[in-house]
């Protein structure tokens, strides 16, 4: 892998890697139009859940195959500490993934698209707390600009973001778990998806039985609920494999095109956005333009220091 002895790579490969880093987020950022699809043929938000885990399964055991990664899933499998902390990632996803199709289903794109606003600036607060990271004067700035918005967001609404809220903590804490779990991506998340799949089974199957389910209604049905499984996975495949070979500024900047995909198809939408929202977003924004300032300032400071620039490892999925 070129990444893995802190060789830059070629421009052929840094060009790919681009590519493949905004097609995750072009992904992830059109993804609620995909998920309001399989609201609109019926299904709920836990319906969509089980076919996510369902299928899931399927397209991640596929990558895991075709990157010869069966013996670290073994490994994983056999190891009870580390089957431990995936056990506690699943946990964590599923909330996330849940919330955001409940979210996006619901009317609420606008405060999913707050929620992943939030989320890197939560996983940088996360890092210094657990981790010792050390946070400069950017982090600082743009975790205070962020939390001016969220207070503001609270009294347009007149309650907390509840869902943005829980989007970002459960997926900051999610990254904080996987941080810990020696496993690459695609193992890992083959495995969450393993444990997922008992339940997202036994939960459609049970549908089904009942005569509530929405699987068998319809081609479209059919084909949006089955849609589900590669568009969870094949944007973290694609991910996985950019983060490596990508600058930490660049994916700093990437990182924020699915929610302003989301924040701009919310709009169009009709979502309500009022005055005072509209400022508690500019603080956000505000928020991440700092943190990726920041983040171009570090990796540029890390140039001067080492000449071969290193390649970062890829963060925590998200969904």
């Amino acid at each position: 892998m070129s990444g893995s002895g802190g060789v830059p790579p070629a421009p052929t490969e840094a060009r790919t890697a681009l590519a493949a880093g905004i097609s995750c987020y072009l992904i992830w950022g059109f993804a609620p139009l995909a998920f309001q699809q399989m609201g609109a043929v019926g299904a709920d938000p836990l319906e969509v859940m089980a076919h996510r885990a369902i299928w899931g399964v399927v397209w991640a055991g596929l990558l895991v195959l075709m990157a010869h990664q069966s013996g670290q899933v073994r490994a994983i499998l056999s190891d009870r500490r580390t089957l431990g902390w995936l056990a506690l990632s699943t946990a964590l996803i599923a909330v996330n993934w849940t919330i955001f199709v409940l979210a996006v289903t619901s009317g609420r794109l606008l405060d999913a698209s707050l929620g992943y606003y939030l989320n890197p600036l939560l996983s940088m607060a996360a890092g210094a707390w657990f981790f010792s990271e050390r946070l400069d004067r950017w982090g600082l700035t743009a975790i205070a600009l962020a939390a001016v918005g969220v207070v503001l967001q609270a009294l347009a609404l007149g309650h907390l973001p509840w869902i943005s809220l829980v989007l970002a903590l459960s997926f900051a804490a999610y990254g904080v778990i996987r941080k810990r779990v020696s496993a690459d991506a695609q193992a890992g998340l083959f495995v969450e998806c393993l444990l997922l799949a008992p339940l997202g089974l036994g939960w459609a199957i049970w549908l089904q039985v009942q005569g509530t389910g929405h699987f068998t209604d319809s081609a479209a049905s059919v084909f949006w609920l089955m849609a589900a499984g590669p568009i969870t996975v094949l944007p973290l495949a694609l991910f996985a494999w950019a983060a490596r070979r990508m600058p930490l500024s660049t994916m700093g900047f990437l990182q924020f095109m699915a929610p302003s995909i989301a924040f701009i198809i919310g709009t169009i939408q009709g979502e309500p956005l009022g005055d005072l929202r509209v400022v508690s977003f500019a603080f956000i924004w505000v928020g991440a333009l700092v943190y990726a300032a920041g983040a171009v300032r570090r990796t540029r400071a890390a140039r001067v220091l080492a000449p071969e620039p290193g390649l970062i490892d890829p963060p925590a999925e998200r969904p």
